[in-house]
């Protein structure tokens, strides 16, 4: 759009010119917690009472994200990573197929993390990836799914280097004398902000429900060159579907968003 004419007062009629871009296909990295903390069960059932699993849901919920991203833009491209003490690969190479994806998310098991969580490992390889993402003019993200209700993550980066987006979705469980929730999801909010290159989104829910999972990566979709900042994502909303502030309904499920 160009030349675009406005008025205002005085006669004055100032024109502005809003030059079109073009956003870049997606090369996205998914990391995934495989703690203990990730065989915590749902609320939900599957079929026969069986029960679902963390670790289930986010596998699900992943193959939902990438069936929808594939239908926006074919031409978008995946990869897996996994966390345990540190981040490591599962399928390193980005591929927009999704069999490839499935192999990938059934080679996911449980590794028990002895109490640490390091994210630079992860950092590291998302920054080396970015580079090559940038060569074929495309973009990378790292969206990671965190399980863990009392380990707070740590990294090592410098603050100069923001070189992809970061997204988190945090499950966990409700405050208590092992578990800090809210510490955990400050530090995660540290590490978005310390690293993300575009606006990066973290979402959390203590609530074992899997369809708010199915929500919150459903707002992943959005293309980081494209996003509206987080605070704005819930406007406008109508005050009949506001939730009035002595509802109780949440609990110490939801952590305080600072």
């Amino acid at each position: 759009m160009e030349g675009i004419e406005g008025s205002s007062g005085g006669g004055i009629t100032p024109t502005y010119t809003l030059k079109p871009t073009k956003y870049n296909n997606e090369d996205i990295l998914f990391c995934v917690d495989v703690d203990n903390e990730c065989l915590v069960e749902m609320k939900n059932s599957g079929q026969n009472g069986r029960p679902i699993t963390r670790l289930d849901s986010i596998k699900q919920s992943i193959l939902l994200f990438i069936h929808a991203k594939l239908t926006i833009n074919p031409d978008h491209r995946f990869a897996f990573a996994l966390l345990g003490k540190s981040a490591s690969w599962v399928r390193k190479e980005f591929s927009n197929d999704v069999d490839a994806a499935v192999s990938a998310l059934r080679a996911l098991s449980v590794s028990p993390s002895g109490g640490h969580a390091d994210l630079s490992q992860l950092f590291r390889i998302a920054a080396h990836e970015a580079k090559k993402s940038r060569s074929q003019n495309r973009l990378l993200r790292v969206i990671l799914l965190y399980c863990r209700s009392s380990v707070q993550p740590q990294f090592q980066w410098p603050v100069s280097q923001k070189l992809f987006t970061l997204d988190v979705v945090y499950l966990h469980d409700k405050p208590g004398p092992d578990n800090c929730p809210q510490k955990v999801y400050d530090a995660l909010v540290e590490a978005l902000e310390h690293v993300t290159e575009y606006e990066g989104y973290i979402f959390e829910t203590g609530q074992g429900l899997q369809r708010i999972l199915f929500r919150h990566m459903c707002l992943l979709l959005s293309h980081p060159q494209q996003r509206c900042m987080q605070d704005d994502l819930g406007l406008p909303m109508a005050l009949t579907k506001k939730v009035p502030a002595t509802d109780s309904s949440q609990g110490d499920d939801t952590i305080t968003v600072v």
